[in-house]
This record gives C-alpha cells, sequence and structure tokens, in this order.
C-alpha cells in the first residue's frame, strides 16, 4: 500500500491566489480514483524552495493525501502535468511512500 502526497500552493508562479474551484476539481477526481482523501487545509503549511539563481521562493501550500494498494506512475506523472498546467505552476510535487494499514 502506497501514502500519495499533492503538494498544492495556494497561489500561481505570479502570486496570484488559486480560485477554489480548482482544488474542489483535484478533490473530486482523488475522491472517485481512490474513494477518499485527507485534506490538509485549515492552515496552510508553508514550502520554502531555493532556485537556481540561489532565490528562496516562499509557497503556501494545501496538502491533500490518499492511499493506493498499486503506485500507477504513468497516471501520476500524466495528472501532475494537468496540475501543472491548471495551477500554472513549473512543478507539482507529488510524493508516495509505502505505507502499512493498522
Amino acid at each position: 500500500m502506497y501514502l500519495v502526497q499533492l503538494l498544492l500552493p495556494l497561489n500561481d508562479n505570479d502570486g496570484q491566489r488559486l480560485p477554489g474551484a480548482l482544488f474542489q476539481e483535484v478533490r473530486q477526481v482523488l475522491v472517485e480514483r481512490f474513494g477518499g482523501l485527507t485534506a490538509f487545509s485549515r492552515a496552510p503549511v508553508e514550502g520554502l524552495c531555493q532556485d537556481a539563481a540561489d532565490r528562496v521562493e516562499d509557497d503556501e501550500l494545501l496538502v491533500y493525501e490518499v492511499m493506493t494498494e498499486t503506485l500507477d506512475r504513468a497516471w501520476w506523472d500524466g495528472y501532475r502535468r494537468q496540475l501543472e498546467t491548471a495551477f500554472r505552476q513549473r512543478e507539482i510535487l507529488i510524493r508516495a511512500q509505502p505505507t502499512e494499514r493498522l
């Protein structure tokens, strides 16, 4: 079993706030495909990233998690690319880790 986390920015690369409907759409896709999700959305988390010019970029993020029996890397790669376009991002981080249901 895998725990997959999507780190979604609240703002696009130009600092413009992204519409709530965009996050609702992601929730809908994940619930339909994986049967549920956990959303860490009460207080956005902060993400810091150093770019190639050594500038530190500061992002406010929401984290969505899903559990899945198998890891369909091709599906996740395509979905990540869709999210990067929709969220107007150079990169969206999606990470997976093996997990065990207790």
